[in-house]
């Protein structure tokens, strides 16, 4: 990276307590968590029972909501990967089977948690796949899969454009080895096929709003914070070309209301709602939602 300057300093608000700063590179326009842990470290900086994208627990409002906004989004990508099924249709198909075509369509999804967004596609038709480093979730997510999930290894044993489709939801900006991840990608996709990331942008209105108490920046776990820019420019160096990028409204529900917690130690429902209305709004004419889904295609 290139013109780096230091952005914002902040802390683990979820595990550690550690502070970390975040690096902007101007030529990018991506910020960096730095100091990066090691490949060694990182993974203590997961071990909390709060870290919910690895369980299936609703013991608070908090997960709650998050199991509620799941539902939804499961649906719309879904939808969303159903709509790349033909290059002839240029909108979301408004069924879940009928755009499905007869021949076996390949899904891999990396860093899929618990697996019901595997567990959605398999229902629909698709041949799925998964990769997950957590042990707990990744034995979860196989009891929903028939075992259609592996440790993060497994992606170098796959043979080259196997999948039509590889998805990464919230999942880019936690890989230690960005670039060689992205070409890793590359190389598992068919052609034509496409590549489905959705990440947080810090170019939201909520993020400006709570600034060092944003929850998406979610340090040292999210080690990349993606701009709209940054992410195309990224991606598109490795050969891809971008489609759509498409809004996920809710995330500014669900990150404002955790970003409370942070800034005034307790969850305040109607300042997160207000806050991520506001966002949405503004993002109607910026087009700088909350997180932002960004689906390429293999040139």
């Amino acid at each position: 990276m290139k013109n780096q300057t230091k952005f914002i300093s902040l802390k683990d608000h979820s595990v550690s307590g550690e502070s970390f700063d975040l690096i902007y590179s101007q030529y990018d326009d991506i910020l960096e968590t730095s100091p990066q842990p090691s490949a060694k470290d990182l993974p203590k900086y997961y071990q909390s029972e709060d870290y919910i994208s690895h369980t299936d627990t609703r013991r608070n409002l908090l997960e709650q909501v998050y199991h509620i906004i799941r539902k939804s989004a499961l649906k719309k990508k879904l939808l969303l990967i159903n709509s790349f099924d033909s290059d002839t249709s240029n909108s979301l198909t408004t069924s879940t089977s009928n755009s499905l075509s007869t021949k076996e369509k390949k899904l891999l999804d990396v860093g899929c948690g618990t697996g019901d967004f595997l567990k959605t596609a398999k229902d629909n038709n698709w041949s799925v796949f998964g990769i997950e480093p957590n042990p707990d979730a990744r034995q979860i997510a196989n009891l929903k899969t028939e075992n259609s999930v592996f440790d993060i290894p497994k992606l170098l044993d796959f043979e080259e454009s196997s999948f039509d489709i590889i998805t990464l939801w919230h999942v880019l900006e936690h890989l230690p080895k960005l670039e060689e991840h992205i070409q890793i990608f590359n190389s598992l996709l068919k052609p034509d096929g496409h590549l489905v990331i959705a990440v947080p942008n810090f170019k939201s209105y909520d993020a400006n709003y709570y600034k060092k108490f944003w929850a998406a920046y979610d340090v040292p776990r999210h080690l990349w914070h993606f701009s709209q820019t940054g992410m195309k420019r990224l991606v598109e160096s490795f050969g891809f070309k971008s489609q759509k990028t498409l809004p996920m409204i809710f995330d500014a529900f669900y990150v404002s209301l955790l970003s409370e917690k942070y800034k005034r130690g307790f969850m305040n429902p109607f300042m997160a709602f207000w806050i991520g209305l506001r966002s949405n709004l503004k993002a109607k004419r910026s087009g700088e939602y909350s997180s932002l889904i960004y689906t390429f295609k293999k040139s």
